[in-house]
């Protein structure tokens, strides 16, 4: 039973609770982007670059048993057992990963920035210079010791 009173205790420390918050929101964050990518962003370079489909770019390095190359998709390729090279989907991957990277940047940043601006608690107590004990920082005389602090 004391090491489930540990775990328990481990798990419910606010850390624990706010990491495993990020990773289901960076999980999440990542299917958006990912998203962003590949349905907002990379039909138009294509577009621009005369109509290349990243997704279908790829290199085929031994041609598949059931069917000979040229093959019409990269999923073509994959059903005649052919060996390819996917660089389209590295280069998604590479810009999804550069989005998220930047994001990732941006909030800390910001994080950072909001925490910097705090400006810092005025103290409420001090140490008493005869018996170290604290006490309130209005006080002129050690409610311990007795001793004068001004």
């Amino acid at each position: 039973m004391k090491v489930l009173d540990e775990f328990k205790a481990f798990l419910m420390r606010g850390n624990v609770v706010d990491m495993a918050v990020g990773i289901v929101i960076g999980g999440a964050f990542t299917g958006i982007v990912k998203s962003l990518v590949d349905d907002v962003i990379m039909p138009p370079i294509g577009l621009l670059l005369g109509g290349v489909d990243f997704s279908n770019l790829f290199w085929v390095m031994k041609e598949g048993a059931e069917k000979a190359a040229p093959y019409a998709s990269l999923e073509a390729a994959k059903e005649a057992g052919a060996v390819t090279m996917n660089i389209g989907l590295f280069i998604n991957t590479l810009i999804t990963f550069m989005i998220v990277g930047a994001a990732v940047f941006t909030l800390v940043k910001l994080v950072n920035k909001l925490q910097a601006d705090k400006p810092e608690e005025a103290p409420t107590t001090k140490e008493c210079p005869k018996c170290c004990s604290e006490i309130n920082i209005k006080a002129s005389r050690c409610p311990n010791c007795t001793s004068d602090i001004n």
